[in-house]
């Protein structure tokens, strides 16, 4: 078992009152790290090192700070095969899945870089003479990251790359379900030189550091990615501060199926879209409307591959389509959903139950006669929090 480490103004620390929450595999349910319980006192360390540093930061010629980016981008690469199986390990994805997040994140640092060439101002004529305004862009200051689940290391980039870029400094806030990528990216940012304070990282719980963090007065910004919930959570502490808030929250995506489609190939397409990322994704297509001449044929083909979807411990198996739910929360909230929509009428054509007594494995699902009032047409099946 791997202990972990926050890391705040340039060091690695474990929190403030020696505290520590255990990681688990979603696969087996074995404990494989435990994190530091980050305190309010760790979060306000960490928030002083970040505003200490954003002036000197700021004022940074932006090609400069674009080089840091590069370096980040560079030690990932080194590193690649590590970082997806971490994500693996972790989170459940499949392999293929874990890849893809690990290579898009160092793309997203490299595509970041290249703004340090646009931040651009303008000249605006006035309406008096002998003046002329000029509009020029400066940064935000003290951004606060607080990270989902799902896609635990791609996120790091989307919020520290244009944070960073634009002359801001930021504290992150892992999830508590996925830290070890996030604290393992710290080595990266550590080997880079990047000042001490421009990245913090704070690990715990959503319910004690991302509240201080998006209610504290020293941040200027919260970027949030996570529930509706989570988001409505982070938007009440940020209010008293008034403090600006970016969320990227829950999703209930459809997917329509005309007569004339190809139905093979939109059956395949919805399920690829159905079970990525273990079927936890805001952009999962989780409900299909089919023009209803096509409709029998259509669900046949669609529930015969759904069936066919292999689930299992991505770690033990390469093969499997569809690792694990992120915990145990996750399988509770899944199994009530389904259980619910066939109490209010919906009918079950596969899956609807949990595999294996281990791991938080749910079989592919698919349920007909799903009517517009019903939760399960509104409700995200496997809303990401910020835990």
């Amino acid at each position: 078992m791997k202990d972990l480490k926050m890391y705040i103004n340039g060091q690695f620390c474990e929190s403030s009152n020696g505290q520590w929450i255990e990681v688990l595999n979603p696969s087996t349910e074995e404990v494989i790290s435990r994190q530091p319980e980050g305190t309010i006192e760790d979060v306000n360390r960490a928030l002083d090192a970040a505003r200490a540093a954003q002036k000197a930061w700021g004022k940074t010629p932006a090609i400069e700070r674009a080089q840091y980016l590069l370096k980040m981008a560079e030690g990932i690469k080194k590193r690649e095969k590590e970082f997806t199986e971490i994500i693996m390990r972790e989170q459940g994805k499949t392999r293929t899945w874990a890849a893809i997040e690990v290579g898009a994140t160092i793309a997203y640092f490299e595509y970041m870089a290249t703004f340090a060439r646009h931040i651009e101002g303008e000249i605006i004529p006035s309406d008096r003479p002998n003046e002329t305004i000029l509009l020029t862009k400066k940064p935000i200051g003290v951004v606060a990251g607080i990270l989902p689940w799902n896609f635990p290391f791609f996120l790091i980039a989307r919020k520290a790359g244009a944070a960073l870029i634009a002359g801001c400094t930021i504290v992150i806030k892992p999830s508590q379900l996925t830290p070890e990528n996030c604290t393992e990216f710290a080595k990266v940012v550590a080997e880079t030189g990047l000042p001490a304070g421009v990245i913090n990282i704070v690990t715990g719980k959503g319910t004690v550091i991302g509240n201080e963090m998006a209610g504290s007065p020293k941040i200027d910004i919260v970027s949030v990615t996570g529930s509706v919930g989570a988001g409505a959570s982070i938007m009440a502490a940020a209010s008293k501060n008034i403090t600006k808030v970016s969320l990227e929250l829950g999703g209930k995506a459809p997917a329509i199926v005309m007569k004339d489609a190809d139905l093979e190939r939109a059956a395949q397409w919805i399920v690829d879209s159905r079970i990525g990322n273990n079927g936890q994704i805001c952009n999962n297509a989780e409900r299909v409307y089919v023009q209803k001449e096509v409709k029998a044929e259509f669900t046949k083909i669609l529930v015969d591959k759904m069936k066919a979807v292999k689930v299992g411990d991505v770690c033990a198996d390469e093969s499997v389509d569809m690792g694990p739910l992120v915990e145990a929360r996750a399988l509770e909230s899944v199994t009530e959903k389904v259980e619910r929509a066939i109490q209010q009428g919906a009918k079950l054509l596969c899956g609807g139950h949990r595999i294996g007594t281990k791991g938080y494995f749910y079989a592919a699902t698919v349920l007909d006669d799903c009517r517009q009032d019903m939760d399960i047409i509104h409700e995200e099946t496997s809303a990401r929090s910020s835990r």
